[in-house]
């Protein structure tokens, strides 16, 4: 088993609150990713779990059990550090099974375990290397097979693929996809990328300054974010904002006076005042008739083309399909998916169905 529960767990580093009050369940067998920008507590978070930080407040248990006051190592977790943390003086074999000899595993018993995680891991011809000998892809490898070949309850990663270049991080992102499938370990995967985050986990926690601001799955997340910081932080390019006055639910004033015209019927005619409409750049598309979208920077990406300009000088960017570009200056005409127009105000959603806001329970 593996289940996980965060009851309003809370962290001090004397006056300073870093944590408030974070509560989450975790399935058996379930990949939780922790996102969020450097700085709002991920790590932090996850050293707690692991038993590397106190907690200051609420409780962490694990399979039922609280787990606050119990040493790291009786915890039945293992972790995967950033910097993969390997003992320079140990070949990879010596590596994989300290912590089992620490455990006092007999070595028959230890020997079998390490030669199955090294088939697992493609690593049994590098068993008597050491970590001098081998690329930052193999070390990241060694360092999950001695995470995994404790047999862990669960599995705690702390960005692990931040020290690889953008090939290899790719790749071993697979691997740790692959990895997940096959062992079913319950897995918390800590990393600033939304990209990693939305590839491997089941569900992500996204974090902003010690606060969870939204748990999800991936596609959840992504189609109906609760705040603005979750629709800026989810998805590549991130999504367009446009902050101004909504008038009678058919168009909405910017700053500089620009009047955007909006889909008839997409919002009720008596919603009005300010607020923030949201659009994904795929999703604003060109038209003969809409909005004004003056171009700023081309970028072409092969399949498809970001695009980078400002609507009634508001920054915002655009992606099309297809070679033909414009050029910095020009204007061109767009106009957004009705089906795919976000609308917030005072930080949250507003359900447009029912006039109200989504408020945080």
């Amino acid at each position: 088993m593996g289940t996980l529960s965060l009851q309003k767990v809370t962290k001090a580093f004397g006056t300073m609150q870093v944590l408030h009050g974070i509560s989450l369940d975790v399935a058996n067998g379930e990949f939780i990713a922790l996102v969020g920008p450097s700085g709002c507590g991920k790590s932090t978070l996850l050293r707690m779990i692991a038993g590397l930080e106190r907690v200051s407040g609420g409780d962490i248990l694990l399979d039922g059990r609280i787990i606050n006051e119990v040493a790291p190592k009786d915890r039945d977790v293992a972790m995967v550090f950033q910097s993969y943390a390997l003992y320079p003086h140990m070949t990879v074999r010596e590596n994989m099974g300290f912590a089992l000899r620490m455990a006092g595993v007999a070595r028959a018993t230890a020997r079998d375990q390490i030669s199955r995680t090294a088939e697992i891991l493609g690593l049994g011809p590098l068993l008597d290397r050491k970590p001098k000998e081998l690329s930052g892809g193999q070390m990241q490898r060694v360092a999950m097979g001695r995470a995994i070949v404790r047999d862990p309850a669960l599995f705690l990663f702390d960005e692990p693929l931040s020290n690889l270049d953008a090939a290899l991080r790719t790749r071993v992102r697979g691997e740790i996809k692959a990895l997940h499938a096959r062992l079913q370990t319950t897995t918390i995967y800590v990393t600033h990328d939304q990209v990693e985050a939305m590839t491997l986990a089941d569900r992500l926690v996204v974090m902003r300054d010690g606060h969870v601001e939204q748990i999800g799955t991936p596609l959840e997340l992504y189609d109906h974010p609760d705040t603005p910081f979750v629709a800026g932080f989810i998805g590549t390019p991130a999504m367009n904002m446009l902050p101004g006055r909504l008038e009678g639910g058919s168009a909405l004033r910017l700053a500089d006076g620009l009047n955007l015209p909006l889909p008839a019927g997409i919002f009720p005619a008596g919603l009005a005042g300010e607020v923030t409409i949201g659009i994904r750049p795929s999703q604003l598309l060109p038209a003969r008739t809409g909005w004004p979208f003056v171009v700023a920077i081309v970028e072409p990406m092969g399949e498809e083309t970001h695009i980078g300009g400002t609507i009634g000088g508001v920054g915002a960017s655009i992606t099309i399909h297809g070679r033909s570009f414009p050029k910095p200056g020009d204007v061109l005409t767009v106009a957004p998916d009705p089906s795919a127009l976000h609308l917030f105000r005072g930080g949250k959603r507003i359900n447009t169905t029912t006039h109200q806001e989504n408020r945080p329970n």
